[in-house]
């Protein structure tokens, strides 16, 4: 096996239009769970797994990674970036990471978190000769994904993105791949019209030899729609990170659960209730006897005092009033075309946005950036960017 470094290629230019308010002013990849962006903790399983090269796909908003990440060395790795101006699907990313690679590399999502051990075996099949490769896992709700077939060898022999009609297993594409430098003019021979995805050029080297496929039962954290930061960041927090906890300023009589995850340079107030799977960013205050649960609030937020914030996400330097409630309770949502049911988010409260006190968020409600919205208002479905909400 051969033990020549390996380049990780992260894909990080994309916009996130499904997580909108939320991506109108970062990029998706820069949205935080337990207090840190995606990528952040993307880059920290592929430099765990002993990788220390990484090239950045980035685009829209891109400042906001290069700021945050620089050259890298925090996180013990080179970084560099290669931009993807516009967005034309995953092999168009893949493509625009050509002129950094002269060898076998990976290439990771931004916004897909995985164990460093999966990234160590994908590197280790790669150095094997096995490019290409593709990690495979298993999930409950396999038609929202890639669903893999393979062949009794273990190869994937198939790709199905998002399936409309019934799938017979739940084996779906992970999202971590090995490659030869190779699968550049493969991905350029695949591309007839319209984007140019990886999955249409691994279909075709499937169909042609079959793809290798990397089993995997780990840690696989998605962020696809609005409800599943919650789900990650509970999953994240349960992991018990110390380092996802800061030295908050707490006041009297607070109550905090043991799976939060506090930043430093917050404050809390007396008599506040800090339930089980949240995480309060920095600079962030949270008034007295206020009730927050399973919730990511952004840095700069306020959350007012007796104000009630349940299953929901509040961003940054947004402000809930006083004695507001966001109660929190199985929600509907509809995305696309999409109704999705059942869904564990209460509310959403964009950048700048500003609720009047005393104001109630229903199930599934998504406050746009900079809203401005009167005391007492009921707040139903979405509301756009920079609206007013009056009473009555």
């Amino acid at each position: 096996m051969s033990e020549d470094p390996v380049t990780a290629v992260i894909l990080a230019a994309g916009e996130g239009r499904r997580l909108q308010p939320l991506t109108n002013r970062r990029p998706k990849p820069m949205i935080p769970v337990a207090n840190r962006p995606l990528l952040e903790h993307v880059v920290e399983a592929v430099a765990a797994a002993g990788i220390e090269r990484i090239v950045l796909v980035v685009g829209y908003r891109q400042e906001r990674i290069r700021n945050h990440f620089g050259d890298g060395d925090d996180w013990g790795v080179t970084i560099e970036y290669v931009e993807q101006s516009t967005q034309l699907g995953t092999g168009h990313a893949v493509l625009h990471a050509e002129s950094a690679i002269d060898d076998d590399f990976l290439v990771l999502n931004g916004d897909r978190i995985v164990d460093p051990s999966l990234v160590s075996r994908v590197c280790d099949r790669v150095r094997d000769g096995a490019a290409p490769a593709m990690a495979v896992t298993t999930v409950e709700h396999p038609r929202e994904y890639g669903v893999v077939t393979s062949d009794g060898d273990g190869r994937v022999t198939r790709i199905e993105e998002k399936p409309e009609g019934p799938v017979d297993t739940n084996r779906i594409n992970a999202g971590v791949y090995g490659f030869s430098p190779g699968i550049f003019d493969a991905i350029r021979e695949t591309h007839v019209t319209g984007e140019l995805t990886l999955t249409a050029t691994l279909n075709e080297i499937a169909t042609d030899r079959g793809v290798t496929a990397v089993p995997y039962d780990g840690r696989w954290l998605d962020v696809s729609n609005l409800w599943d930061l919650l789900t990650v960041n509970a999953g994240l927090i349960d992991e018990g990170d110390e380092s996802q906890r800061g030295d908050p300023a707490l006041g009297d009589s607070v109550s905090t659960a043991a799976d939060v995850a506090l930043a430093g340079n917050i404050r809390v107030g007396a008599n506040v209730t800090i339930g089980g799977s949240t995480a309060i960013g920095s600079n962030a205050t949270i008034e007295a006897n206020a009730v927050i649960e399973n919730a990511v609030i952004f840095p700069d937020a306020v959350i007012g005092a007796g104000a009630v914030v349940r299953d929901a996400v509040v961003a940054g330097n947004a402000r809930i009033g006083p004695n507001t409630t966001i109660a929190g309770g199985a929600a509907e949502m509809v995305v696309g075309d999409a109704v999705h049911r059942d869904i564990e988010l209460s509310g959403v409260v964009g950048d700048n946005a500003s609720i009047g006190g005393g104001a109630t968020l229903t199930e599934g409600a998504v406050v746009g950036d900079g809203v401005q919205a009167d005391a007492g208002v009921v707040i139903d479905g979405r509301i756009t960017a920079d609206a007013v909400v009056r009473r009555g």
